[in-house]
């Protein structure tokens, strides 16, 4: 059996056309869409929550039948604690977006907000001394 033949392209002959690519908008996977993100955020011409990037939010319950995938997708998440840009990177969505959705969330009492646990400048004396010990009787 013979090999295939290869044709190479002249120079004067131009590549072939590509498939025309699928409307991305009339399936809904751009993420830059802003008509997206409204349907998503809701109006949320309400006051927001004062939620910044290292508030921690923590689910209270499941998600609830009636949720919106997204708010779901928010709860799942939130097991254990996480601060909002880690929420917003997730879910690949804008942070102003997930404020809104989280504003909506906690007026429903679906999750908590917590400040972000600040740790002191300098550790405490005692516990330093009780490590020390601790490391010397090994």
């Amino acid at each position: 059996m013979t090999p295939p033949r290869r044709r190479r392209r002249s120079p004067q002959e131009e590549p072939p056309t590509p498939p025309p690519a699928r409307n991305a908008s009339s399936t809904g996977s751009r993420k830059g869409n802003p008509e997206r993100l409204f349907v998503i955020g809701g109006e949320g011409g309400g006051d927001r929550a004062d939620i910044d990037l290292v508030t921690l939010i923590v689910a209270r319950t499941d998600p609830p039948a009636s949720a919106t995938p997204e708010q779901a997708a928010l709860l799942r998440l939130c097991v254990a604690p996480l601060s909002t840009a880690e929420l917003s990177a997730y879910l690949g969505l804008p942070f102003s977006v997930v404020t809104v959705l989280l504003t909506d969330m906690l007026t429903a009492e679906l999750v908590q907000a917590r400040a972000p646990i600040v740790r002191q400048k300098v550790a405490d004396r005692s516990l330093l001394e009780a490590v020390m010990h601790g490391l010397q009787k090994l």
